[in-house]
C-alpha cells in the first residue's frame, strides 16, 4: 500500500528480513534503498551475525540516503547481555535534495512497517553515529 505523502510502497522483503533480525538473530544489519523507478523501498544489503558495526558504517554510501536497521549487543553495568534495535536515518549533507526530501517523507510510513525498533537515530555525517553514540544510547 503505497504512502500518499511520499508515494512509496515497502517491499514486503524488508519486513521479513527485519522479523529474522529482531526474532532469530540471522542478520547484525539491514541497510534499505528507496527505488525511485519502482517506489518503493527495498532491502539493499545484509549484515551477517558476525560482522562488525565497522563492516555496516561501511556499508552506508558516502553520498546517498539510507535507511538502516543495526542489532546491538552490549554488556550492562549489572553484566546481563542485552540487545537493542537501531533505526538510522543516514542522510548525508551531499546527498541530493531531493533525494533527502523523498526518505525524510518516508521515514515514518517506513518505521512504523518495522514492528520492534527501540532507538532511532538521524545522522547527516559518520560521527552522528560512531560507535560511542550507540553505545550511549543503546543504555
Amino acid at each position: 500500500m503505497a504512502n500518499a505523502a511520499s508515494g512509496m510502497a515497502v517491499d514486503d522483503d524488508c519486513k521479513l528480513k527485519f522479523l529474522e533480525l529482531k526474532a532469530k538473530r540471522t542478520h547484525r544489519f539491514i541497510v534499505f534503498k528507496i527505488d525511485e523507478k519502482l517506489k518503493q523501498v527495498m532491502v539493499e544489503k545484509l549484515g551477517e551475525p558476525d560482522q562488525s558495526y565497522e563492516d555496516f558504517t561501511a556499508s552506508l554510501p558516502a553520498n546517498e540516503c539510507r535507511y538502516a536497521v543495526y542489532d546491538h549487543d552490549f554488556i550492562t553495568a549489572e553484566n546481563c547481555q542485552k540487545s537493542r534495535i537501531f533505526f538510522i536515518a543516514w542522510s548525508p549533507d551531499v546527498a541530493r535534495v531531493r533525494s533527502k526530501m523523498l526518505y525524510a517523507s518516508s521515514k515514518e510510513r517506513f518505521k512504523r512497517e518495522l514492528d520492534g525498533i527501540q532507538v532511532e537515530l538521524q545522522a547527516t555525517d559518520p560521527s552522528e553515529m560512531d560507535l560511542d553514540v550507540i553505545k550511549s544510547r543503546a543504555s
